[in-house]
């Protein structure tokens, strides 16, 4: 029996009901990338849209969320209360950046603080287990990758030893991130008191989440509610598992009142995924000023009715008015990063992308490399780190903002993922990660347009094709 015409007419039915659903997504690129996959393979893309075509969470984890937004509204005021929090004094340009930011986060711009930037992998892992042997109260850990290697079993031990004082200790790691650890230390770690758990976890039938490759991408350590570790750097060796690539992080290492802010952030994903608040007047202590550092910390994800960290990076961009200097691994930006971008370069300002040379994804370097075209358009000078995969995720304006944390420069990370970025404010913090970003750069060959136009028609092709694709990367 022929069943060509059932077939052609299906597909027909797909392409059609997808029409109405696909459209009702927030990107008007991604519906049409959508579209487009649905159109030529109507039956892959019916079932890929239904693994990872939703970017939005469940009403159920919606409301989760806000009542954990009610419940640590009461902390947030007291910590508006504190004399130390003040908006800084940036000028009437960059003020409006700030004002976003506050607006965004839900969290007040916090003075008094004390930072470090590290940008050694061994010396993080280091100063951080040496940061846990010295916990009296609690550990709480939450990051995208945990490995069982040798950098994951040094943070393991010095967890085992903290519960062994009667630290409570509390790790939170993604379950695609870090699916090896559930697998290798998780059953000693829980063995010996440590409450550990899965974020985001996956499956055929679950129903807790919108889609399979929704991830929790932030790295966070507070010990003591005291000392903060965030950033850029997994737990996880130097080479992320590759032999012959070395992967380049950075990590801030904070006290003062900012660590309240961070716990807050560890605390709301604590319960979202596990469905219980750690209670005690010591997870949430008075904070006590270390420095004299402002900054403020900014959550982003899909629990979020705005994409947080895109909407501040197009401010800050705007409000640039002598230099920009963008690191990160991953580089597809939307139309409104892309305008910011040639926006300042009209206005006269300085505008450098440094992104690494080599890449630990095909697909998303091809997509990346798609976009260079357009950066030269638009006069952005681009640098291509040469020692290996430049993963530090930092944006400098001017001397005024400093922006550190784990969110990429993708539609990814903009809209889908979980994301923790650090906003500092002042010409302290941003001349340090400046002078780490000029060590990047002095570590980069610059890229002409001339020289990426001589790549020949089969890489250009493939990058084209990568490109169209990107809305969904």
């Amino acid at each position: 029996m022929d069943w060509s015409l059932e077939i052609l007419l299906a597909e027909w039915v797909i392409r059609i009901v997808m029409l109405f659903v696909v459209i009702r997504r927030r990107r008007p690129a991604a519906a049409m990338t959508w579209l487009l996959v649905i159109f030529f393979e109507p039956w892959a893309g019916v079932v890929l849209y239904a693994l990872i075509g939703r970017n939005r969470l469940p009403r159920r984890r919606s409301r989760q969320h806000a009542l954990m937004l009610d419940h640590l509204r009461d902390v947030t005021r007291r910590l508006e209360k504190l004399p130390y929090v003040h908006a800084p004094l940036l000028g009437p340009v960059a003020a409006a950046a700030t004002a976003i930011a506050r607006k965004l986060s839900h969290m007040p711009i916090l003075g008094g603080n004390d930072l470090e930037i590290v940008s050694s992998t061994s010396e993080v892992i280091d100063r951080l287990a040496a940061d846990i042997d010295l916990a009296e109260r609690h550990v709480h850990l939450l990051f995208y990758i945990f490995a069982p290697d040798e950098s994951g079993r040094r943070i393991a031990d010095a967890l085992l030893r903290a519960a062994g004082r009667g630290v409570a200790c509390r790790v939170l790691a993604d379950a695609v991130g870090s699916r090896l650890l559930f697998t290798k230390l998780a059953p000693e770690l829980a063995a010996a008191g440590v409450e550990i758990h899965e974020a985001l976890p996956v499956g055929i039938f679950r129903r807790r989440l919108a889609r399979l490759d929704m991830r929790n991408h932030r790295k966070l350590a507070i010990i003591d509610a005291r000392i903060a570790w965030t950033g850029s750097q997994n737990i996880i060796n130097e080479t992320y598992g590759h032999r012959d690539l070395v992967f380049e992080d950075l990590m801030v290492r904070t006290e003062g009142p900012i660590v309240l802010e961070l716990q807050m952030v560890f605390l709301a994903d604590w319960q979202f995924n596990v469905g219980e608040v750690p209670e005690g007047d010591d997870i949430l202590p008075e904070p006590v000023p270390r420095g004299s550092m402002v900054v403020q910390a900014l959550p982003s994800g899909p629990n979020y009715p705005t994409e947080n960290y895109q909407r501040l990076v197009v401010a800050a961009l705007y409000a640039a008015q002598q230099r920009v200097t963008i690191t990160t691994p991953y580089f597809i930006p939307d139309e409104a990063v892309l305008q910011a971008l040639q926006t300042a370069v009209l206005r006269g300002v300085a505008v450098e992308v440094i992104l690494p040379h080599r890449s630990d994804h095909w697909l998303v370097c091809a997509a990346t490399r798609a976009y260079y075209e357009d950066l030269f358009r638009v006069g952005v000078r681009v640098y291509l780190y040469e020692k290996g995969i430049l993963h530090a995720k930092t944006v400098s304006i001017d001397d005024k903002i400093a922006l550190i944390g784990s969110s990429n420069f993708d539609i990814r990370s903009f809209a889908l993922n979980f994301e923790i970025n650090l906003v500092c404010y002042g010409p302290d913090v941003t001349e340090r990660l400046r002078a780490k970003q000029i060590v990047y750069r002095a570590d980069s060959r610059r890229l002409s347009r001339r020289q990426w136009r001589q790549r020949s028609k089969f890489c250009i092709f493939g990058q084209g094709v990568a490109k169209l694709l990107s809305p969904l990367l």
